[in-house]
């Protein structure tokens, strides 16, 4: 008699178990940082995760570092900085960045200075998006702003390596 109760429970904890899994698939996702684009923040062969759900209830922040689909290649993701918000003006003049005519404070970044000069006005729904490594980063300056629909999630978390587990925060960037 004890046999259909203890299957019972097994069948109980497998579906709470795969269910628990789908539930956390959905809400966050594992990215590997393949390159230097975001150093001395998030190095090459880190591990970050992402909250997938985090732009549900709120827009996109300035300082937000999030993933997203390459807008050359859909099938590619990439991490970088949000810099530009819709209806923002950035400017890029080699050294410094300026958002609606005021320099951004940018604590994050490893080196500055960018051969690109250019000024960008960020479309509705777009964000413009840079890496904090600024001369080894493709981003927003080489192919624009990126579409809300694009973003992927918002990185939180540093998991690997351990020896660099950290909450990734959100500077105030406000210009």
């Amino acid at each position: 008699m004890k046999r259909p109760h203890l299957l019972r429970e097994i069948v109980e904890i497998v579906a709470i178990t795969v269910l628990f899994f789908f539930l956390i698939r959905l809400l966050t996702q594992s990215y590997h940082v393949n390159d230097a684009s975001m150093q001395p923040g998030l190095s090459a062969d880190s591990y970050v995760m992402i909250n997938k759900q985090a732009y549900l209830f709120r827009p996109p922040q300035r300082g937000d570092v999030i993933v997203f689909h390459l807008p050359t290649n859909t099938n590619i993701d990439y991490i970088r900085r949000i810099i530009g918000l819709p209806g923002d003006t950035v400017q890029i003049d080699g050294t410094q960045i300026k958002v609606n005519n005021t320099v951004l404070r940018e604590p994050y970044v490893s080196a500055s200075a960018t051969p690109i000069v250019n000024t960008w006005k960020v479309p509705p729904d777009q964000y413009f998006v840079l890496g904090d490594n600024r001369p080894s980063s493709e981003d927003s300056r080489y192919w624009g702003p990126i579409p809300k629909t694009y973003i992927v999630g918002k990185a939180i978390f540093v998991y690997w390596p351990t020896d660099k587990l950290k909450i990734i925060d959100t500077p105030n960037l406000a210009p």
